[in-house]
């Protein structure tokens, strides 16, 4: 997958404090994450593995196909920023009700 950079002009258009930004499309990358993770892992728990051989390990056609799926996705981080640029992303602070 290429790196593309991104713009922080963009990201700054958009939002008043670049490093408030910075810090809302961290926690939304990690929540999307662990989202997909919890996705992956109950789409592991589906799968018949065919085998009850603990000893000898054997490829799995269905759960490589399922894990290169997942690969392919888009990482977190840039789905964050995207959607921050994008939609923008509803955050509160703490301290606010």
């Amino acid at each position: 997958m290429a790196i593309t950079p991104q713009d922080l002009s963009v990201i700054k258009s958009r939002v008043s404090n670049l490093y408030e930004a910075i810090i809302i499309s961290s926690r939304k990358a990690r929540k999307i994450n662990d989202d997909t993770r919890v996705a992956f892992t109950n789409s592991l728990g589906t799968m018949n593995t065919g085998h009850d051989d603990d000893f000898e390990e054997r490829e799995n056609p269905e759960q490589l196909k399922l894990s290169l799926e997942y690969e392919k996705r888009e990482k977190p981080h840039i789905q964050a920023i995207h959607e921050l640029v994008k939609d923008g992303i509803e955050f509160r602070y703490k301290n606010e009700k």
